[in-house]
């Protein structure tokens, strides 16, 4: 690694702006100041600073064109750019003279509620530039200079023709080194190392990193809402020019008022204060959410990594997520895509709140597009008390997608709900002005599932300098991929966000004690960042404050070797290092008492890193673990979880109850319960106490009416349990878990009871009794057709066919058939029911939205039945296809 400087110039610069905003009397939101009453004389070039990087701007007398450069000193970063915005009305790129020039500067503080350092003050130098065409149009060109980068803006007045494209542009030196990421709109393409003239030509997403001599510049912007699109750099190759291009073809001039752009934004300096800075936060508006106390950050149990589609419509698989985020203090369990086709939710957010987390629920952009979805949904996970929302693929940087993001912040905002954003755009301030986005994703995260360490140690250098990014770590189940677990759990303090959306199975983190330990005690909110050491591609370390105590977190690409920390960060004293390194069977802890002098030194494996808490050394304290609220969790297991039965038959079912973590627990009940006219054999157990591994069972037989209710039952066996650390008196926890028992009409036979002689299947297995869901077995949902859910049937994907021997037994077939409502709007099939070779019916094609297709087909005489379905001649995307309630029914002869 590279030694970037330990401290920064814009951290002493902020401590006198502090004190200078005391003396002035500047409160909380800011004053701003008119440096002078009138115009400015008028000139050619002129230089706007603030004791960092300088802007310079310079109007050509001969053609009237306009650049802006920035420079350190006497370092060019940028060289002179060129800065213009065309409209329908007037071309205001060339042809201009100066009209009026206003100074003023800019001083606030202010508070955020997530970041890299929550109090913040800003003291920035503008100047606004009044500038007029040859038609006698104008703009304004409003330039502003801070300690950590430079940033401008155009305004144009109200009434005037559409925007059609800005004239703006970046020039780099040609060899200056680069890492920039190929522009996509949802963010997520890898950063690669080159340099300003070799890129090749194509079009680059913000945030762009570029050094120039000792210093760096990232290039992005800031300020966007609905008035504007979102813009990306286009490049040709060859040289070190990167031309801004917006993401619509012309964007109209609002009636009501003048239109300010977005701005054009610089950051520059030292890499401690490009990392460290807080520019794009600073130019946006203050917030405009009043009240932020219910706005709560926190650690996130997350299963998507953990079972994909099929764990979230698994209530099962849900609370056991919502168990692990109780046993170890975190605040909130997510549950992504797939729970909307399951009616358990307000179930499952009961369960949550008795245990003390919150539930944060995943949405498609698209439910949420219209003033009616958004009211319906957002009121409707409100009542439910989900605590926010994952809101996902909005997929365009248009000024017509960032008016909709405004919408969807105003409105979840006034119901007090938290906002996660996927498949989004960058964060341009928004945490700054909408204080309750927790996140955003935009990168090239651990979903991708190919993340290279370079490019890790890439991203606290560009995309996370400028908001909290959802990169999800902690994907500890599937081993070792690109770095080492000790890398990885670093990962949870270089990488700011206000929501750590973990990514691990719960068997992965109870495999891996120290790990889980360390995440327990790492917050998602911090007082006071700094780079420590690094090298954009090659590694990072940082160290980050919350409240008295420091954490470090380091990640290498590359070769390994030994890490040296030096810790003059901390105050002076003795100081706890609690460290957290790879060892030779996964990672180890040990512990030392330091001071400031002294320089940590840690051994790093290949793509390897380590982590640190540190607190001060108290005598008598081994850790500087703080106590974590935990509740006591088991795991209630329930066989058989299905069965069919006959009138009069009997279940027998066993349940075992085994207390996973955080006990002990107190006054156990396992006990289960019928409905009227069935009967339950057997008793209950109970235990006065069950600590952490101890199991409780029982078993009971279950009697079927003579004349039953056809059709399913559920038979609820539950444990019941006390918290000994609970308030007095709360109520019991509650653990329950359902044996589903179908009961068919004599002389009927479902074809999901029988046994196939011949099956194929587009994606994964057939399933019984379940939607087709992902990949592997038993990970489907519940079958659905239009608004309806059926108990028994066949869940496939085209291509498919399933065979079944009848043997001339039965008189009809009859089913419903349709594309199950987990692909509520993609899919076509076509359904055939073939008897011993020869098509007996037929459905058409159907489509996501077409009305389910009822069989009733005569198969008195048939051998071998297969129930086929076709891809429709389209390919087989999203083509889940339902047989549901599929029966036969027995011939009386």
């Amino acid at each position: 690694m590279t030694n970037s400087r330990p401290g920064s110039a814009k951290r002493w610069r902020a401590v006198c702006a502090t004190a200078l905003a005391g003396v002035l009397g500047l409160g909380t939101p800011a004053a701003a100041q008119d440096d002078a009453a009138g115009p400015r004389p008028a000139g050619s070039d002129w230089t706007v600073s603030r004791g960092g990087p300088t802007a310079a701007v310079r109007l050509d007398p001969a053609d009237g064109t306009v650049t802006l450069a920035v420079r350190d000193g006497n370092r060019t970063l940028v060289e002179p750019s060129p800065v213009g915005i065309v409209t329908e009305d007037a071309d205001l790129t060339h042809g201009l003279r100066l009209v009026d020039r206003k100074d003023r500067r800019i001083a606030e503080r202010y508070t955020t509620v997530v970041g890299k350092e929550r109090r913040r003050t800003v003291d920035m130098a503008e100047s606004r530039f009044t500038l007029q065409g040859a038609g006698g149009a104008r703009v304004d060109l409003v330039v502003r200079a801070a300690d950590d980068g430079v940033a401008y803006r155009y305004v144009l007045p109200a009434g005037g023709g559409a925007v059609l494209r800005e004239g703006s542009g970046f020039v780099l030196p040609a060899d200056a080194p680069a890492r920039l990421s190929d522009y996509s709109v949802n963010y997520e393409q890898p950063y690669d190392g080159t340099t300003a003239a070799g890129a090749s030509s194509g079009q680059y997403a913000y945030p762009a990193l570029f050094q120039v001599g000792d210093d760096h510049v990232l290039l992005t912007e800031a300020d966007i809402d609905g008035r504007y699109p979102a813009s990306r750099l286009t490049h040709t190759t060859g040289g070190g020019r990167y031309d801004v291009t917006l993401a619509d073809p012309s964007v109209p001039l609002p009636e009501g008022g003048p239109l300010a752009t977005p701005w054009r934004t610089v950051i520059a300096g030292d890499l401690a204060t490009v990392t460290e800075s807080t520019l794009v936060d600073d130019l946006a508006p203050p917030s405009r959410v009043a009240d932020t106390s219910w706005i709560r950050p926190g650690t996130v149990a997350w299963s998507w990594l953990a079972g994909f589609g099929a764990a979230q419509r698994s209530l099962e698989t849900q609370q056991r997520f919502v168990d692990y985020a109780a046993a170890h203090g975190w605040e909130y369990s997510l549950v992504d895509d797939g729970w909307n086709t399951t009616d358990w939710m307000p179930q499952l957010m009961e369960y949550a709140e008795r245990r003390g987390v919150g539930v944060l629920l995943w949405m498609h952009w698209t439910d949420l597009d219209t003033p009616a979805e958004r009211t319906r949904q957002l009121d409707r996970v409100k009542e439910w008390g989900a605590a926010g929302l994952k809101i996902d693929f909005m997929d365009s940087d248009s000024r017509e997608r960032m008016e909709w993001y405004d919408e969807i912040l105003r409105e979840t905002a006034d119901r007090e709900l938290m906002v996660n954003f996927h498949g989004s755009t960058l964060p341009h301030g928004i945490q700054r002005t909408w204080p309750h986005v927790m996140t955003m994703e935009g990168v090239h995260g651990a979903e991708q599932g190919d993340v290279q360490a370079d490019d890790m140690a890439t991203l606290p250098y560009t995309r996370n300098v400028v908001g909290s990014m959802d990169f999800t770590p902690m994907g500890f189940q599937f081993g070792r991929r690109n770095n080492t677990e000790a890398a990885e759990l670093a990962l949870s303090v270089v990488y700011e966000s206000g929501f750590q959306n973990y990514a691990g199975s719960v068997e992965a983190y109870r495999a891996r004690p120290e790990t889980a330990r360390f995440l327990d005690q790492v917050p998602t909110v911090w007082d006071e960042s700094r780079l420590v050491d690094g090298t954009p591609g090659e590694g990072a370390t940082f160290a980050r404050r919350h409240g008295d105590r420091w954490f470090l977190g380091s990640v290498t690409a590359g070769d390994g070797g030994t890490g040296r920390v030096p810790l003059s960060f901390l105050g002076s004293g003795a100081w706890r290092v609690d460290l957290v390194r790879d060892g030779a069977d996964g990672v180890v802890r040990q512990s030392q008492v330091m001071d400031r002098q002294d320089v940590l030194t840690v051994p790093v494996l290949a793509d390897g890193g380590f982590a640190a808490q540190i607190c001060r050394a108290v005598p008598g304290r081994d850790s500087c673990d703080r106590p974590v609220d935990t509740v006591p969790v088991g795991t209630l297991s329930v066989t058989p979880a299905k069965a069919d039965a006959l009138p009069g038959a009997t279940v027998d079912v066993a349940a075992s109850f085994v207390l996973d973590e955080a006990g002990p627990a107190e006054d156990v009940t396992l006990s289960a319960r019928t409905p009227e006219g069935w009967t339950v054999d057997g008793d209950g157990a109970t235990a006065d106490e069950l600590a952490d591994g101890a199991e409780l069972t029982a078993s009971w037989r279950v009697t079927v009416p003579a004349d039953p209710v056809y059709g399913a039952t559920e038979i609820p066996v539950t444990v019941t349990y006390r918290d000994p650390d609970a308030r007095r008196g709360a109520p019991p926890l509650t653990v329950e878990r359902t044996v589903r028992v179908f009961v068919a009409r004599e002389g009927t036979v479902y074809v999901s009871s029988l046994p196939f002689t011949a099956e194929k299947n587009g994606w994964g297995p057939v399933e019984r009794d379940l939607s087709n869901g992902e990949n592997g077995a038993g990970d489907g949902g519940p079958l659905r057709l239009g608004g309806t859910t059926y108990d028994k049937g066949l869940g496939v994907h085209a291509l498919s066919e399933v065979t079944v021997d009848l043997n001339g037994a039965y008189d009809r077939f009859t089913a419903w058939a349709g594309i199950d409502e987990e692909k509520p709007d993609k899919g076509s099939v076509a359904f055939e029911v073939i008897g011993d070779g020869k098509v007996l019916a037929h459905s058409g094609v159907l489509g996501p939205t077409d009305a389910a297709y009822a069989f009733d087909v005569d198969v008195s005489e048939i051998r071998q039945l297969t129930l086929r379905v076709t891809d429709a001649g389209d390919g087989i995307d999203s083509d889940h296809a339902d047989w549901a309630d599929a029966q036969l029914v027995r011939s009386q002869g």
